[in-house]
C-alpha cells in the first residue's frame, strides 16, 4: 500500500525535470497533442513519453487517445492537489517547538 509520502513524491517529482516544467508550461494553453509537445521541445517519442508518463503518475496531467496519437492536459484536481501540498509543506505549524539543546 502506498503512502502519503510516496504518493506526494510523486508530484514533487514530476516539477523537478527542465523538461516536464516546458511541458507543463505548454499544457497551460491547453490540451495539446504529443506531435506538438515532440515538436515545441525538440526531444524524441521515448524521451517525451517517460516525461509524460511520470507528469501522469503525479496527477497532474491527464491523457487520452484520439487517433493514433495521445493527446495531454493539465488536472485541474491534480493541480489543485499539487499547490495545496506544496503550500502545506512550506508553511510552519503554529505550535511552538521545545528547545532540545537547552
Amino acid at each position: 500500500m502506498e503512502t502519503k509520502y510516496q504518493q506526494d513524491a510523486r508530484v514533487f517529482k514530476a516539477f523537478c525535470d527542465p523538461n516536464r516544467l516546458m511541458v507543463l508550461e505548454q499544457l497551460r494553453s491547453g490540451e495539446k497533442c504529443a506531435c506538438v509537445l515532440l515538436e515545441k521541445l525538440n526531444i524524441g517519442q521515448s524521451c517525451l513519453s517517460y516525461h509524460m508518463k511520470l507528469l501522469c503518475d503525479s496527477g497532474v496531467v491527464e491523457s487520452s487517445q484520439v487517433g493514433k496519437w495521445q493527446h495531454y492536459r493539465l488536472s485541474r484536481e491534480g493541480c489543485e492537489y499539487a499547490a495545496a501540498l506544496l503550500a502545506e509543506v512550506t508553511t510552519p505549524d503554529e505550535v511552538q517547538t521545545e528547545d532540545c539543546c537547552v
